[in-house]
């Protein structure tokens, strides 16, 4: 029992100090390439190829907001 104790607390506090993931894009793009993955026999690895895709994608969309919002005369 001890032993059990002595690893779940280092675990939770581990757990408790980590920064939160940002999905953003992940999820949506998880569930369109399970959907797709699944039709063609591999729903795991499509919601994994999705996840990235969706993830990046996301990023993509964030760059060019923030470079539309720049002004235009900057050097």
């Amino acid at each position: 029992m001890k032993w059990m104790f002595a690893t779940a607390c280092p675990a939770a506090i581990s757990l408790a100090l980590t920064p939160t993931a940002d999905a953003k894009g992940c999820i949506k793009g998880a569930i369109v390439g399970g959907v797709a993955g699944h039709i063609a026999g591999h729903g795991k690895l499509g919601a994994a190829a999705g996840c990235v895709v969706g993830h990046h994608e996301a990023n993509k969309a964030d760059a060019n907001k923030a470079n539309a919002q720049a002004p235009a005369d900057q050097k």
